[in-house]
């Protein structure tokens, strides 16, 4: 798992900006009610994550549920609006560092895997969510 973490994070760093043309990923990750289930699973993994679990105080566990799951829908090509804040702006006063972001990947990637998301799906997604580590890692 952590090689495949690795290397995924790797990927993540390099990809660049690619935003979905159709619905076929949102399809892909079982539309909204998957994509509820991924954010749920991502967001009780960082909650509870050794490596991560402070970032997240005085965070409402909900509305970041939320937050992600329309967010990824819009990547992927969904019906959802993502209007939250950038992530620049949510992300500045964190000190966020690359070990951070790389524990962010690997409780998203285990979300994924519970709710039986192919590899190359899961691939798909995190390219789209790849450029956002310039404006999330600040440290």
């Amino acid at each position: 798992m952590l090689l495949r973490s690795g290397v995924l994070a790797s990927a993540l760093l390099v990809a660049g900006g690619v935003f979905a043309a159709d619905d076929s990923l949102y399809r892909a990750l079982g539309g909204t009610e998957g994509l509820t289930r991924i954010a749920s699973g991502l967001v009780d993994r960082a909650y509870a994550d050794e490596r991560i679990k402070l970032k997240f105080d005085g965070v409402n566990p909900k509305f970041l549920k939320e937050q992600l799951r329309n967010q990824f829908c819009q990547l992927s090509g969904g019906p959802c609006v993502y209007d939250g804040e950038t992530m620049k702006n949510s992300h500045a006063h964190l000190a966020l560092t690359k070990a951070d972001f790389n524990a962010l990947v690997e409780d998203l990637q285990a979300s994924m895997d519970e709710q039986g998301v192919p590899f190359s799906v899961q691939n798909r997604l995190l390219a789209l969510l790849a450029p956002m580590h310039r404006d999330v890692i600040t440290k």
